[in-house]
């Protein structure tokens, strides 16, 4: 049984004080949705900040008194019930806000809350076991020393240099170091910096857990803070795109607030630096920006105004190349890495294995003569080293022509060699052309 992290859920909200936020920002974010939502219940409105109507209630108070927001309508059972929208001032007021920043959602946490969540999450997660790596990377064929290599640098949740021959799995077997972490996590909307406003939450790398439930009469009993999004552990992963501007805060012009760097977004999960060597920035330049978090697990952010603040490095970083690290980096930077693993070419055996785990994926019979075939007629004749990656590969070439020809979708010596055609460089054919 893979172990699994008891999830660590942030305590709900009683009172506007404990959301840590100044009044006037809860005020403006209030006025920013009712301008955009035209008409709300005191309900809905909470809702959609991610808090209980005792936390909102002192801003339409505020909003009231001023005959910038009016009742609408609603029932008699209190004001949670009560239809707010905003009158002619009030919608005057609000524009002045959305020309400051457009933040519409859930109420920010303020980074000293989220600092002490994350740093709580790291002292709580469970050990990490050589069995629990064994079955976290069973659906791999590798080798027990790559296993074994592996799995200290897991547990320790430091960072991890993979490196080796093009094609023998380094992304996959760093995108599956997530699997071993099977808990969930939860994420902010947002976070708070002195009032100015970071979004955190990020569908495309954060996948939400949906946990809500629904609103019955006029109160809802939170077990958490609903400004808090509950997720899968994040996995991102970047390539050759990566920039050094991906790592700072993103502050947008327009729209007035910022978007989280990578690192930050990868906080209790994985980031995957792929093809590590080749950003357009140099990778001295990214272990640079990095020697700092890697070596105290906090990472340093600068707002537009100049202003410093930290936050926790909890982010397992793995670095992934086929390049030769000594042309990468010097002996300095890799001893910040801590651990290292050669992903290292398949033997005749695991071949053969990765040959069968491919065809069990893609439902087809597996007969051992095909990849005893292919090694000895088409790629040891071509002085060509095995990677995990040419079982895959070949196959799915051998399908594609295979459908082209309109045959039947099965396996055959003939078709895998007729992909190997397409697929291994001919030297000699290029030098005759």
């Amino acid at each position: 049984m893979i172990a699994v992290d008891e999830v660590t859920r942030p305590p709900a909200l009683a009172s506007i004080d404990e959301t840590g936020l100044a009044p006037d920002l809860i005020l403006q974010i209030v006025t920013k949705t009712l301008h955009l939502a035209g008409e709300l219940t005191g309900i809905e409105l909470g809702e959609r900040l991610g808090v209980g109507f005792q936390v909102i209630e002192p801003a339409l108070t505020l909003l009231k008194r001023e005959q910038q927001c009016e009742i609408a309508g609603g029932t008699m059972l209190g004001p949670p019930s009560y239809r707010y929208r905003l009158t002619d001032k009030g919608r005057v007021r609000a524009a002045l806000f959305l020309e400051s920043n457009h933040y519409i959602g859930s109420l920010p946490v303020p980074v000293t809350q989220y600092n002490a969540f994350m740093r709580r999450i790291a002292r709580e997660r469970t050990p990490v076991s050589r069995e629990t790596i064994r079955q976290a990377f069973a659906h791999l064929v590798l080798s027990p020393r790559v296993i074994d290599h592996l799995g200290p640098a897991i547990a320790a949740r430091h960072s991890l240099f993979v490196y080796g021959p093009p094609g023998n799995g380094k992304t996959v077997i760093s995108q599956a170091i997530r699997d071993v972490i099977k808990s969930e996590l939860y994420v902010p909307n947002a976070i708070s910096v002195d009032g100015n406003i970071i979004r955190v939450f990020d569908p495309v790398h954060h996948e939400a857990v949906d946990e809500r439930t629904p609103l019955s009469g006029l109160t809802k009993s939170d077990t958490f803070d609903r400004r808090w999004v509950r997720c899968k552990r994040p996995l991102v992963t970047v390539g050759g795109e990566l920039t050094l501007d991906a790592l700072e805060l993103g502050y947008s012009p327009t729209s007035g607030f910022y978007r989280a760097p990578l690192q930050m977004v990868a906080n209790g999960g994985v980031l995957v630096i792929d093809d590590f060597g080749r950003q357009h920035a140099s990778p001295r330049d990214l272990l640079n920006r990095w020697i700092v978090p890697l070596e105290s697990r906090i990472d340093y952010l600068t707002l537009q105004s100049g202003q410093k603040f930290e936050i926790p490095f909890d982010t397992f970083i793995v670095f992934a190349t086929n390049l030769r690290p000594a042309e990468l980096v010097d002996e300095a930077f890799l001893r910040r890495i801590r651990y290292k693993v050669l992903a290292v070419s398949p033997t005749f055996d695991e071949f053969v294995q990765i040959f069968e785990n491919c065809c069990r994926e893609r439902r087809l019979q597996f007969d051992r003569t095909l990849p005893e075939h292919l090694v000895e007629h088409e790629i040891r004749p071509r002085k060509v080293a095995l990677r995990g990656c040419q079982p895959r590969d070949l196959i799915e070439q051998a399908l594609a022509i295979a459908e082209y020809q309109g045959r039947e979708r099965q396996l055959t010596t003939d078709l895998l060699s007729e992909a190997s055609l397409s697929y291994f460089v001919e030297d000699e054919d290029l030098a005759s052309a």
